[in-house]
């Protein structure tokens, strides 16, 4: 166990934890955001961060500090805390970056890791290889076994209480991106940054991501706190914290305020094109657009860069929230609309439901059913699982209308899509309490279907009647031959089956062992 790293609330396998960094004396609140300090490039003053931003942790590069004379002087004269102002934990990079554009460096994991300890780091990083992706197999394997070594080399430094990063590299090949992680658990280091992201979110290549930092994953024990390398926009935060994510470093603040560019949740825009401020930040309170437009070079990207570090740590906080909510997903979703790519981030993050349900709490807030992916969240897979475990009369009714006031079944059971069939007694229960629209989408009416299969399967002998509201043909495709179809939206059959409301539980008999194993 990773005594450093303790996670307190759960949604998906996004997690709230405190992460220990013993040589800074600080725990840091997880999921967390490090802003990026250019030593030789001063946006917003270092001193200021914590107490005005609520930054408890911050990143700068190492490797710069060391090659630039005076600057490597006064970072071990003085240290890095006084040197930068900061009272915070400070993680340091390695160089890697430089070597990923430049192609070389001349530092060892051994040279950079002593020196980060000398400087007075709190957190190191090893010189690995970030594997850009699209490489060759060859190409991926090579650098993987490049950065196994430095790995190793990192374990032999005596870095004192200084937490080390174990990067997990592969490419984009997920099973290198598996093996890494379980390679990089293994060692004794401390912290897992999933490296060489930045190509493909610069290239809006979400779903390419998630697959990458969800192969990762699965090699990483649970225990394993992950930092997303290069992430730093706040309409991608919900989705990598949902995959897993408990760090973030950006330097996207400053880099886009240089260009003039103002983050918000849902995307970035110029300013030279913004006729109002849509945030409340102090920044945004206090200026209008042409107020900032007036503000020439460095004032302009001073105050550019504010507003954009302010609207990050509030989307942080905002998945915080939702973290405890229970509701993570549904801020997933409604960040997802906000890009075309973003939406195939999600819809690639639904892909690996079955990840996420191993760990997602199994009772939360309020499930909201908000578009055809929500039939594919990993609540409703556990549903269908847990079908086999209940006890099943014969004859069953399973019906979206409600129970008919004369009829000869044994029990009817409720549908609801995309959950498909339960006892009625379990209405209250999550995430059988969902809230979803009454107009059906075929993906949700599938899903539906694909839970009548699984009851069906789990109990071949039981007659079966499904009553539904005009499903489409794809979905009752998927209803196993052997289930009768009634279809309530036909003329004539609710005058001649009256039933109940929906959500009456008055003739509900589900026996004692299936309440309490569902409950």
């Amino acid at each position: 166990m990773r005594d450093h790293f303790e996670i307190r609330d759960h949604d998906a396998a996004g997690r709230i934890g405190e992460l220990t960094v013993p040589r800074a004396g600080v725990t840091v609140e997880t999921p967390a955001l490090l802003p990026v300090i250019n030593p030789n490039i001063e946006t917003i003053d270092p001193s200021r961060l914590r107490a005005e931003f609520g930054a408890d942790m911050l990143i700068t590069n190492s490797y710069i500090i060391r090659t630039t004379d005076d600057v490597r002087e006064r970072a071990l004269e003085e240290g890095l805390h006084d040197m930068l102002g900061f009272d915070g934990a400070i993680m340091t990079d390695s160089g890697s970056f430089q070597l990923a554009e430049y192609g070389e460096i001349d530092t060892t994991t051994t040279e950079i890791l002593e020196f980060q300890r000398d400087i007075g780091s709190d957190v190191g990083t090893p010189v690995d290889i970030p594997t850009p992706p699209d490489v060759s197999r060859e190409q991926a394997e090579s650098d993987l076994e490049i950065t196994r070594q430095a790995l190793a080399d990192a374990e032999a430094v005596d870095v004192g209480d200084m937490l080390v990063n174990a990067p997990v590299q592969g490419s984009t090949y997920p099973d290198l991106r598996e093996r890494a992680g379980r390679e990089a658990a293994a060692t004794d280091l401390d912290v897992f940054p999933v490296g060489a992201v930045v190509p493909m979110m610069n290239g809006y290549r979400y779903d390419d991501m998630v697959d990458a930092v969800a192969a990762a994953k699965r090699g990483l024990a649970e225990d394993c706190p992950v930092h997303l390398f290069g992430a730093g926009h706040p309409m991608m935060f919900a989705l990598a914290v949902a995959l897993g994510c408990d760090l973030f470093d950006s330097a996207a603040y400053a880099l886009m305020a240089r260009d003039g560019r103002y983050l918000t949740v849902s995307g970035t825009e110029q300013l030279e094109d913004l006729d109002y401020l849509p945030c409340s930040c102090p920044i945004c309170h206090e200026h209008t657009p042409e107020e900032l437009r007036a503000a020439q070079g460095e004032e302009q990207e001073s105050l550019l860069a504010e507003h954009n570090l302010h609207v990050t740590f509030e989307e942080l906080r905002r998945v915080k929230q939702a973290i405890r909510d229970g509701d993570l997903l549904e801020l997933v979703e409604k960040r997802a609309r906000g890009h075309p790519a973003m939406v195939d981030g999600y819809r690639a993050l639904l892909e690996h439901a079955d990840q996420l349900e191993r760990i997602d709490s199994a009772s939360k807030g309020t499930f909201f059913g908000l578009s055809d992916e929500s039939a594919r969240r990993p609540e409703v897979g556990r549903h269908h699982d847990r079908l086999a475990r209940l006890s099943v009369p014969d004859p069953l009714l399973c019906s979206e209308y409600g129970a008919p006031s004369d009829h000869d079944y044994d029990e009817v059971w409720r549908v609801v899509p995309p959950f498909g069939p339960f006892p009625r007694a379990l209405s209250e229960t999550y995430p059988l309490t969902a809230e979803v629209p009454d107009r059906t989408d075929p993906a949700a009416e599938r899903a539906a279907a694909e839970g009548v299969r699984a009851l069906v399967r789990a109990n071949p002998d039981t007659d079966v009647t499904l009553a539904h509201e005009g499903w489409s043909t794809d979905a009752l495709e998927v209803v196993p031959e052997s289930v009768t179809l009634e279809d309530l939206n036909a003329d004539g059959y609710r005058d001649r089956n009256d039933g109940n409301a929906a959500g009456d539980d008055s003739d509900a008999t589900v026996p004692a062992e299936s309440r309490s194993e569902s409950q």
